[in-house]
C-alpha cells in the first residue's frame, strides 16, 4: 500500500516530486499516470496538461516557475508592509495617551540575559538597588578559577546588602555541608546570614528584595532569565520559604541530621529515590553527588538491611520503615 502524499511548499519539493520534475524538464513531457505519486507538482504549478497529448503532463519552464513565485512572494510581503503601516498609524496615538505605563516599558517582565559577565552584571545591579534582602539556591558551587571569580564579586555585593540592613538566606544541598569553603565563606560576611540544607533542590534562584529574580535559562549557565512579574517573583518566593522550613540549619548554627536504626540521612535519601526506580546516575545527580559516592552509599544500605540484590534491596527499604520515620 502507497503511503499518502504528504502536502508542502515548493520550496520543500519532496523526493518523488523533483525527481520526476526533473525528469519531464529532460525529456518533455510524462505520462499522467506517473505524476499520481507526486501530485504536488500539478498543485504547485510546476506540470501542467499537454495541449496535444491529453494522457501527458509538460512542466512549466523552472525561470517561468521561479518568476511567478517570486512575484507572489514580493505581493505578500508588500501587503504585510501595508499592514504594518496601518497598525503604526492606528496605536501611535494611542501610545502617548498610555505615558503612566512608560517606565514598565522600560524594565520588561522578563529579560534574557547572555554570557557571564552579562548576568553578573545585572544581579550587581539589582543588589545594589535591594536594602530588605537576597534569597538564593545553591544546587551546586563552582570549582576551580571559576568559583574564586565568582566569589570575589559575590562576596562584596553580599556584604554591601548587609551592610544597609538587609538580610541573607541561602539554601544548598547536603553535599556541601561536608565542604570547608562554604562555612568560610559565611565567615568572612558580617550581618544577618543563615544558610540551611535539603537533600534535593530546585535549579539556581536568586531573589533581590522579592521584587527581582534570576534563574537559569540553559545548561551550561551562558544564558539567565531576569524577572521582574510580580507573580512569577511570587511563585518563587513561596518555592523558597517552603524549601526553607523543611531544610537543616547549616550556619550561623549547625544541626547534625541522626542517623536511625544504623541508616544514615544520606542512606535514607538514596533509599528513597531507589524506590521510585531511579538507575545510580540519576540519584547521583539528584542528589549532588558522583557516581561512585552514590554507589557507595546503595552499597552500605544493602549491607544494613541484609540485602543480596538490588531488587530485594527495594522490598527491604519498603518493609523496614525507614522511610517513614522523621528526621
Amino acid at each position: 500500500m502507497t503511503a499518502p502524499h504528504s502536502a508542502h511548499d515548493v520550496e520543500d519539493l519532496c523526493a518523488a516530486g523533483s525527481e520526476l520534475y526533473e525528469r519531464a524538464l529532460r525529456e518533455g513531457r510524462v505520462p499522467r499516470a506517473d505524476a499520481e505519486q507526486a501530485p504536488c507538482l500539478t498543485d504547485l504549478g510546476l506540470l501542467h496538461p499537454a495541449v496535444q497529448e491529453p494522457d501527458h503532463l509538460e512542466p512549466v519552464a523552472p525561470v517561468l516557475a521561479l518568476h511567478r513565485l517570486l512575484r507572489a512572494s514580493g505581493e505578500r510581503i508588500a501587503d504585510e508592509r501595508r499592514r504594518e503601516a496601518r497598525l503604526a498609524a492606528v496605536f501611535e496615538p494611542l501610545m502617548r495617551i498610555d505615558g503612566h505605563r512608560t517606565a514598565l516599558a522600560d524594565t520588561p517582565a522578563i529579560s534574557l540575559l547572555s554570557g557571564s559577565e552579562r548576568i553578573n552584571e545585572a544581579i550587581t545591579e539589582a543588589m545594589a538597588r535591594a536594602s530588605r534582602e537576597l534569597l538564593t539556591i545553591q544546587p551546586h558551587t563552582h570549582t576551580g578559577e571559576r568559583r574564586h571569580a565568582a566569589e570575589a564579586i559575590a562576596l562584596d555585593r553580599d556584604q554591601a546588602l548587609l551592610d544597609r540592613g538587609g538580610r541573607i538566606r541561602t539554601l544548598y544541598q547536603h553535599t556541601v555541608r561536608h565542604s570547608l569553603t562554604v562555612p568560610a565563606r559565611y565567615e568572612q560576611l558580617k550581618g544577618d546570614v543563615e544558610a540551611r540544607s535539603l537533600d534535593e533542590l530546585t535549579d539556581r534562584l536568586i531573589v533581590t528584595d522579592r521584587a527581582v529574580a534570576f534563574i537559569p535559562a540553559d545548561k551550561d549557565g551562558t544564558l539567565a532569565l531576569e524577572v521582574r512579574h510580580p507573580a512569577l517573583v511570587g511563585y518563587f518566593v513561596t518555592t523558597f520559604d517552603r524549601l526553607w522550613r523543611l531544610a537543616t540549619p547549616m550556619y550561623p548554627d549547625t544541626v547534625q541530621r541522626p542517623s536511625l536504626n544504623g541508616v544514615t540521612p544520606r542512606q535514607r535519601a538514596v533509599a528513597a529515590l531507589l524506590v521510585e526506580g531511579h538507575t545510580d546516575a540519576a540519584i547521583a545527580e539528584r542528589l549532588g553527588l558522583n557516581v561512585r559516592t552514590a554507589r557507595v552509599h546503595i552499597a552500605k544500605l544493602a549491607s544494613t538491611l541484609g540485602s543480596e540484590s538490588r531488587a530485594q534491596l527495594g522490598y527491604l527499604i519498603g518493609r523496614s520503615g525507614i522511610l517513614d520515620q522523621e528526621r
